[in-house]
C-alpha cells in the first residue's frame, strides 16, 4: 500500500514554479505600460506647454484733444421722410413717360400722359350739352317776353271791357309758366357746366405730374401698359409711374436698444459714417426719439438729421451712428487727449482691472486704471500708452509669460 502511494506521488506534476513565472511575466508588462503612459503624458505636456495660444489683437489708440466722447454707437439706415410712388387718378393706357432714373424734377412737372381720346370727347359732349342748356334758356327768355306784353294787352281790353277775366287769367299763366321753365332751365345749365368742369377734371387727369421737386429713384411704366390707382388686372397693371424723392428731407433712423436709450436726447450732437464711406464723419445732430418700442426687437427708434447734406448721401444707405456724450458744460470738447482699449481687453481679477499686453511672442499681464465709456470703447486713465498692442477677449486660462500666436 505504501509503495502505491510513492508510485502516485511520483506522477504528479508539480506546477508551482511555472505559476509564478507567468504572474511575474504580467506584473513586467503592467509595469512596462505604466511607464509608456507616464512618459507619453510627460511628453504632451512638454509638447502643450510650449504650443502658442491663439489671441485676437487690438491696438490702443487715443482720441485727440476736442473731440467728444462717444457716448453709444447704433447702425442704422438713410431715409427720405418726403417720398411718393406718383400713380395716376384714373385707370387708363400710358403714352407718354418723360422722367428716368436719377433725374431731377420740379413740382408739377409732367411725368408722364395717360390716353386721352375719350376723356377729350366726353368733355366735348358735356360742352355741347352745356350750350344747349343756354340756347334752351335763350329761347323762353324771348317767349317770356312775348307773353309780357299779351299779358298788358290782355289786361288793357279787360278795362275796356272787351274781354272777359278768363282770357287775362290764361295770358298771366302763361307769363308764370315760361318764367318758371327759364328758372329750371338755368339750373339744368349750371348743371351741365358742372359736367363740363368734371369732364375737364377727367382729361387734366390724364396728365401725371410731380407732386413736389426731388430726384426720381425709379421708373415703373412703359408706354402702352395700363395704370390703375389701385391694384387691378393682376401683373399686367401698373400702380405707379415714378417714385420721387425729395433729397432735401433726408435723415437717418436708428433703432438703439431700450436699455440705453436713456443715453440719447433731443438735439444731441452725433457722427454719422456712412458704410460706402468709412473715412467720411458727419455731423449731425438728434432730431427725436419716437415715443414707442418696438415690443420683438426690444429696441426705440431715433431720428437724427444731418447739419449739412451732401449729394453722396442717398436714401437706404447703411451708416453707423456715434452719439457723441457732452462733457463738463455739456458743450465743450476733452481739453486733453485720451487713451482708449476695446472695452473686451479689460479683464477684472480681485477688484482689479487688468489686461494682456502683447511684447514679442509673449503676454504681459498688466494693471490698469480705466475711466468711463467711449462706445465699445473704455477710457485708460493709466497703465497703456497708445500703439500697445493688447488681447481682445483674453482667454480665462492665458497667464502673463504665455507664448501667443496673433489670429
Amino acid at each position: 500500500m505504501a509503495e502505491l502511494s510513492e508510485d502516485l506521488a511520483r506522477l504528479r506534476i508539480d506546477r508551482g514554479p511555472e505559476r509564478r513565472g507567468r504572474a511575474g511575466r504580467w506584473a513586467g508588462v503592467f509595469v512596462g505600460l505604466a511607464i509608456i503612459g507616464a512618459g507619453g503624458f510627460y511628453g504632451w505636456r512638454l509638447l502643450t506647454a510650449d504650443r502658442p495660444v491663439d489671441v485676437e489683437v487690438a491696438a490702443v489708440t487715443e482720441r485727440a484733444a476736442g473731440v467728444r466722447a462717444i457716448a453709444l454707437t447704433g447702425n442704422g439706415y438713410v431715409t427720405a421722410r418726403r417720398r411718393a410712388t406718383v400713380s395716376s387718378k384714373i385707370t387708363g393706357k400710358v403714352v407718354e413717360v418723360n422722367v428716368e432714373e436719377g433725374m431731377a424734377v420740379k413740382e408739377s412737372q409732367i411725368l408722364a400722359r395717360l390716353d386721352d381720346a375719350t376723356y377729350r370727347a366726353a368733355l366735348a359732349l358735356a360742352e355741347a350739352q352745356a350750350d344747349a342748356a343756354r340756347r334752351a334758356v335763350r329761347e323762353n327768355e324771348v317767349r317770356l317776353d312775348e307773353a309780357k306784353l299779351t299779358l298788358g294787352r290782355v289786361a288793357a281790353l279787360v278795362k275796356e271791357g272787351v274781354v272777359g277775366q278768363a282770357e287775362f287769367d290764361t295770358a298771366k299763366a302763361q307769363v308764370d309758366s315760361l318764367a318758371a321753365r327759364i328758372l329750371a332751365l338755368r339750373e339744368q345749365t349750371t348743371v351741365a357746366d358742372r359736367q363740363v368742369d368734371l369732364a375737364k377734371t377727367d382729361l387734366d387727369n390724364t396728365i401725371i405730374r410731380a407732386p413736389f421737386a426731388g430726384v426720381a429713384i425709379s421708373k415703373d411704366a412703359q408706354p402702352g401698359e395700363m395704370v390703375s390707382p389701385v391694384s387691378a388686372g393682376g401683373g399686367f397693371t401698373r400702380t405707379g409711374i415714378s417714385t420721387i424723392v425729395d433729397m432735401r428731407s433726408i435723415e437717418v433712423e436708428v433703432d438703439v436698444n431700450e436699455n440705453y436709450i436713456n443715453r440719447v436726447r433731443p438735439e444731441q450732437n452725433a457722427v454719422v459714417i456712412l458704410n460706402a464711406y468709412p473715412e467720411w464723419e458727419i455731423p449731425a445732430r438728434v432730431i427725436t426719439t419716437v415715443p414707442t418700442a418696438d415690443r420683438q426687437k426690444a429696441t426705440v427708434l431715433v431720428r437724427i438729421g444731418f447739419k449739412k447734406l451732401d449729394p453722396r448721401i442717398l436714401p437706404d444707405m447703411g451708416v453707423k451712428v456715434n452719439f457723441l456724450r457732452e462733457e463738463g458744460d455739456q458743450s465743450a470738447p476733452a481739453a486733453r487727449p485720451v487713451t482708449l482699449v476695446p472695452r473686451a481687453a479689460v479683464r477684472t481679477d480681485n477688484g482689479q482691472s487688468v489686461v494682456f499686453v502683447v511684447t514679442g511672442e509673449t503676454v504681459e499681464r498688466r494693471a490698469v486704471k480705466v475711466g468711463g465709456a467711449d462706445g465699445d470703447r473704455v477710457e485708460v486713465l493709466a497703465g497703456l500708452t497708445p500703439g500697445d498692442r493688447v488681447v481682445v477677449s483674453p482667454p480665462a486660462t492665458l497667464a502673463a509669460g504665455d507664448r501667443v500666436s496673433i489670429r
